[in-house]
């Protein structure tokens, strides 16, 4: 019987689901904010939030879990240097999870993760791609462009070539 057993497995194995959760959170502490499926940020947050716990108490040991854990060693540095210090006052919740909707391609339900005593700076907001009606314009406008740009280099050339 499964009870009290919270893991979400996520479709994988317990090695991938491993490799998955370390390099999500290496990814949360370097950029602060990752855009992700509603799953894994759920799957994310504790395993984050006990990394955060850990890197509270600096201490050589917790530093030594972190990289067993993270295999990266500049994210576990930017996690006590950056991320622990800024999160020194709260009790607990270091993370938010904020939904954004469905995928276009295949409808998964997706999030966005991020600190919520980490400052994240206007620069790193998450950059939608255009929808595939205003992409067309774009593409048309790009091609016009470079065949301006060719008839002038042309006409450029041909008075070079006839000296």
């Amino acid at each position: 019987m499964r009870h009290r057993r919270n893991t979400t497995k996520l479709k994988r194995t317990a090695s991938h689901r491993k490799s998955l959760l370390a390099n999500l959170a290496c990814s949360l502490i370097e950029h602060g904010r990752i855009r992700t499926t509603f799953g894994k940020a759920k799957a994310l947050r504790p395993v984050a939030e006990k990394l955060v716990t850990q890197a509270k108490r600096n201490d050589l040991h917790s530093r030594r879990l972190a990289i067993a854990f993270l295999r990266q060693k500049e994210a576990v540095s930017k996690l006590f240097a950056e991320v622990a210090p800024a999160a020194a006052a709260r009790q607990g919740g270091y993370c938010r999870i904020t939904k954004l909707g469905q995928r276009m391609t295949d409808s998964a339900p997706m999030a966005i993760i991020e600190w919520v005593d980490l400052p994240t700076a206007e620069t790193d907001e998450v950059v939608e791609a255009p929808a595939a009606e205003e992409a067309k314009p774009a593409k048309k406008a790009a091609k016009k462009k470079v065949a301006e740009k060719t008839e002038e280099a042309a006409k450029t050339e041909e008075p070079a070539a006839a000296e």
